[in-house]
C-alpha cells in the first residue's frame, strides 16, 4: 500500500433532512468495520491471490496470445473490408470487425497489460511499460489516474475522481449542482465520445477544467501529450487508413472506410461506457467519506473494493468482451492477477464475502445497465 493523500476536497454528503441534527446516521461500510474480522478477511483474500499467482503459467500466456492473434486478425479483416469498396454489406463487415477489434484491444487486451497484470511473462512487447494502446488517451495518463489514484484510493470522496468523472451525481450523498440536471444528456454524449473523456480525466485532476492560469500551466504537458495521442489515433483510423482506398475507389471509398473507421470507435466506446458504468454505479455501490483513506488496514481496504463495486453475470464470450470486467469486484480486489483468472476466483470471493456477511453486489448486465439508467435520471434532481 502507499502512502495516504489528503483529500482535496471536503466530504459533500448531504443530511438527511427527516433526521434531527445531531443524530448521525452510520453508513454500511462503517457498520462493517465493525462487525467484520479485518484481519482474517485480509488472511482469505491473500491466499487467494498468492495461490492463483503461483498456478500461473503457459495456458495463461497462450490464452492471452490467443486473444492478440484474434484481436489483430479481425482489426486487418475489418479495414480490408472496408478497403474492398464503398457497398453496405463491406461496410456493415467492416466496421462490425473493426469495432469488436477495437474493444478486444482495449477492454481484454490493453487495459489489462497496462495494469501489469502480464508483466510476469518477461515480454518486452507484452509489457505495462512498453504497451501503449489503441485509445485517445495515452497510456502513461491512464496508468496514474486509474491504477494509482482509482485503485488505490476507490470511490474516496474527495480522492477518486472516477466518483462519476466530476460530471455526474451517481451517489446521493454527493451534493446537487444545478449541471446535474443536464446528466442525461451528458451520459449520451459521453457514451459516443468516451475514449475522449478518458482522454482528458487525468488533466482533469489537475484542476484544468474551471481552475486558473496555474492550474492550466501545470497541466500543459499533459494536455500536449493528450492532443498528440488524439492527433496519431485519428490520422490513422480516419486519415492514413482510409487514404488507400483512393486509387482504386476514389472519393467514394475514402469516405466509406473514414465512416466506418468513425463507427468502430463509436462502437467500441459505447460498450465501453455500458462495461465500465455497471461496475462501477449501479444501485447498492458505496462512496467512502474522506477519513476511510486514513484507514490503510488490507482487510478496511479490501472492503472498500467489495463494497465499492459491482460484478455483471454472463458467459465466456461476455467474460472476453469485457476484458473480464465483469468482474469488476474481483479486478478491484486483485487489479494485478491475469484477467482470465477471476471468473474462477470469483465463487471463492463470494463465498468469503458470504463467510463475513459482506454484501456481493451481483447481476444480469441488463439489470445492472437499467439500474445505473434509472440513477443518473433519478439524481438529476436533488
Amino acid at each position: 500500500m502507499t502512502a495516504v493523500l489528503e483529500p482535496t476536497t471536503p466530504w459533500s454528503g448531504v443530511a438527511d433532512p427527516n433526521k434531527p441534527a445531531n443524530v448521525t446516521t452510520e453508513s454500511r461500510y462503517e457498520r462493517l468495520l465493525r462487525s467484520v474480522d479485518l484481519e482474517a478477511l485480509a488472511t482469505e483474500l491473500d491466499a487467494v491471490r498468492l495461490k492463483t499467482l503461483a498456478d500461473l503459467g503457459d495456458a495463461d500466456e497462450e490464452y492471452l496470445r490467443r486473444v492478440i492473434r484474434v484481436q489483430r486478425a479481425l482489426d486487418l479483416a475489418g479495414r480490408g473490408a472496408l478497403w474492398a469498396g464503398p457497398s453496405v454489406p463491406t461496410w456493415v463487415l467492416g466496421s462490425g470487425m473493426l469495432g469488436l477489434a477495437k474493444i478486444l484491444e482495449n477492454m481484454e487486451i490493453g487495459h489489462n497489460i497496462l495494469h501489469g497484470q502480464w508483466d510476469w511473462l518477461d515480454d518486452p512487447d507484452i509489457h505495462s511499460t512498453t504497451w501503449e494502446w489503441d485509445h485517445a488517451c495515452p497510456s502513461s495518463q491512464w496508468k496514474h489516474s486509474h491504477n494509482q489514484v482509482h485503485h488505490q484510493w476507490t470511490n474516496i470522496d474527495g480522492i477518486d475522481n472516477d466518483i462519476g468523472y466530476d460530471v455526474f451525481r451517481v451517489h446521493d450523498e454527493q451534493r446537487h449542482y444545478p449541471m446535474h440536471e443536464k446528466q442525461p444528456a451528458v451520459a449520451v454524449a459521453l457514451a459516443l465520445l468516451f475514449e475522449y473523456g478518458i482522454a482528458f480525466h487525468d488533466i482533469e485532476g489537475l484542476g484544468l477544467f474551471g481552475g486558473g492560469r496555474r492550474d492550466l500551466e501545470a497541466a500543459q504537458p499533459k494536455l500536449n501529450e493528450s492532443l498528440a495521442k488524439i492527433r496519431r489515433q485519428a490520422t490513422k483510423d480516419f486519415v492514413a487508413f482510409p487514404a488507400l482506398s483512393l486509387i482504386p475507389f476514389g472519393p467514394a471509398g475514402v469516405l466509406s472506410a473514414a465512416s466506418g473507421a468513425v463507427a468502430a470507435n463509436v462502437m467500441r466506446n459505447l460498450w465501453s461506457f455500458a462495461v465500465i458504468f455497471c461496475g462501477h454505479f449501479p444501485d447498492d455501490v458505496e462512496m467512502f467519506p474522506k477519513e476511510a483513506a486514513n484507514d490503510q488496514r488490507q482487510g478496511a481496504w479490501y472492503l472498500r473494493q467489495i463494497l465499492g463495486s459491482a460484478n455483471f453475470e454472463g458467459g465466456r464470450l461476455l467474460h472476453v468482451l469485457t476484458g473480464n470486467l465483469d468482474h469488476q469486484i474481483e479486478h478491484h480486489l486483485f487489479p494485478d492477477l491475469p484477467s482470465n483468472r477471476y471468473s474462477e476466483i470469483a465463487p471463492q470471493v463470494q463465498a468469503i464475502c458470504e463467510r463475513h456477511e459482506i454484501p456481493y453486489n451481483t447481476g444480469s448486465f441488463s439489470s445492472k445497465l437499467s439500474e445505473v439508467a434509472r440513477k443518473i435520471w433519478r439524481l438529476r434532481r436533488p
